[in-house]
């Protein structure tokens, strides 16, 4: 069974999220990549050297250069003529690709797999993570999104694949990059963060949320996130927030402070190795999946923690 994984990259480095999805790639058999996008002659190479993967297919043009779904798409769909399954991260771009490819090859995409039981059966999770499904799929072509959290990540070096150039399909004209406002910061990348603080509603304030956890993330090397209340309440941006409807995370050390602990942050959150939760109501749910729990007001608990450090 042939394999084709779509390469997530920011047009210098291959992200984290391609490792693990080159990994479910490889249960199913041999690992084929594709690189798209503008002068990614770099991304190619560091592709190439990722271990397990038998071959890179790489389009340099123009038209794929801010990853728009229009034109990712087709250029796929060319490829899945000698591939079995097309694999992708469960991410932003991940989740705007996959479908289109599904739709233009007339098949049911499986989404979010946590597992590959064989080449025509994965397990994905449904109803907030709190139930896993079996799906067994009868389409001759394959398509899935991975969520990088449920999967080792391949090794970035060790491999030697041959790299390949492909045709461009070219700019469909459906969709155009209009620009892009991102975020810089010097903490460590949600997603792949080790260690990631995240704050809650019960912060009370814009203030206190940065006045508390930003010092204790800084202190940590961590990320820092949120959840869905807090991002709601105006206290931390969008791109803060952890959860069902926000970012999947499975780091070292997960740290909620303040956070009760809803059915839809945990679907978020509950694969990280140690979870520390830090509330004043005993009771909260967050202290179900806690391994490290800590009953007391934030307000007294997180600075004497941030000092002690």
């Amino acid at each position: 069974m042939k394999t084709l994984v779509w390469v997530e990259h920011d047009g210098s480095a291959v992200k984290d999220a391609t490792l693990a999805t080159v990994t479910a790639a490889g249960k199913l058999g041999e690992v084929h990549l594709l690189v798209a996008g503008a002068n990614v002659g770099g991304v190619a190479e560091a592709a190439a050297k990722i271990a397990g993967v038998g071959k890179v297919h790489v389009a340099d043009d123009a038209a794929y250069g801010h990853a728009l779904a229009e034109n990712v798409a087709p250029l796929v769909v060319e490829l899945m003529g000698h591939h079995d399954a097309f694999l992708a991260p469960a991410t932003t771009t991940g989740k705007n690709i996959a479908p289109r490819v599904a739709a233009l090859l007339d098949v049911m995409q499986v989404s979010e797999i946590l597992s590959v039981e064989s080449d025509d059966t994965f397990t994905r999770p449904i109803y907030a993570g709190n139930a896993i499904a079996t799906v067994k799929s009868s389409d001759a072509k394959k398509v899935l999104t991975v969520r990088g959290t449920a999967f080792e990540k391949a090794a970035a070096e060790g491999g030697s694949a041959a790299i390949e150039a492909v045709s461009a399909t070219g700019d469909k004209g459906l969709s155009q990059f209009v620009g892009a406002e991102i975020a810089a910061s010097e903490r460590p990348e949600l997603t792949s963060a080790k260690i990631i603080v995240s704050g809650g509603r019960a912060l009370g304030s814009d203030e206190q949320f940065h006045a508390l956890i930003d010092p204790l993330a800084d202190k940590l090397g961590a990320a820092v996130g949120a959840s869905r209340a807090a991002v709601d309440a105006g206290y931390a941006p969008n791109d803060y927030q952890v959860g069902q409807t926000g970012k999947i995370v499975a780091p070292e050390v997960y740290i909620a402070v303040g956070i009760s602990g809803a059915i839809q942050h945990l679907a978020g959150m509950k694969d990280s190795k140690t979870i520390v939760a830090i509330n004043k109501d005993e009771d909260a749910p967050i202290f179900q999946v806690a391994d490290i729990g800590l009953v007391g007001d934030l307000f007294k608990v997180v600075p004497e923690l941030t000092e002690k450090l």
